[in-house]
């Protein structure tokens, strides 16, 4: 069975900053499309970043050079770290992973599995 499980997310001041996490079970993150999505209240999902098979990151223009991901493949676990964090920042974060070596940020449901999301809450 895949499980995908993220933690990392809580209450943090605008310019601060956090580390998601998503530890992969029953799955191995390594060589496969990963990718960070969100989703604000009253709003779409938004794909943020995600990496290919090879490690080759994309960023959703609002987040590049505030957001880093990255996979530690000895751990099945994939992350986000998250700077410079603002208020439109706000939003449940999920990690996905799709059976393909390309990532994506735009077609969300070529993600074949998802965790169950963590919050992530910038306000002072």
């Amino acid at each position: 069975q895949v499980q995908l499980v993220e933690s990392g997310g809580g209450l943090v001041q605008p310019g601060g900053s956090l580390t998601l996490s998503c530890a992969a079970s029953g799955y191995n993150i390594e060589d496969v499309g990963v990718g960070w999505v969100r989703q604000a209240p009253g709003k779409e999902r938004e794909g943020v970043s995600c990496m290919d098979g090879d490690g080759t990151p994309y960023y959703e223009g609002h987040v590049k050079g505030r957001f880093t991901i990255s996979r530690d493949s000895a751990k099945n676990t994939m992350y986000l770290q998250m700077n410079s964090l603002k208020p439109e920042d706000t939003a449940l974060y999920y990690c996905a992973t799709r059976n393909r070596f390309y990532c994506t940020l735009e077609n969300l449901d070529y993600y074949d599995y998802w965790g169950n999301g963590t919050q992530v809450t910038v306000s002072s």
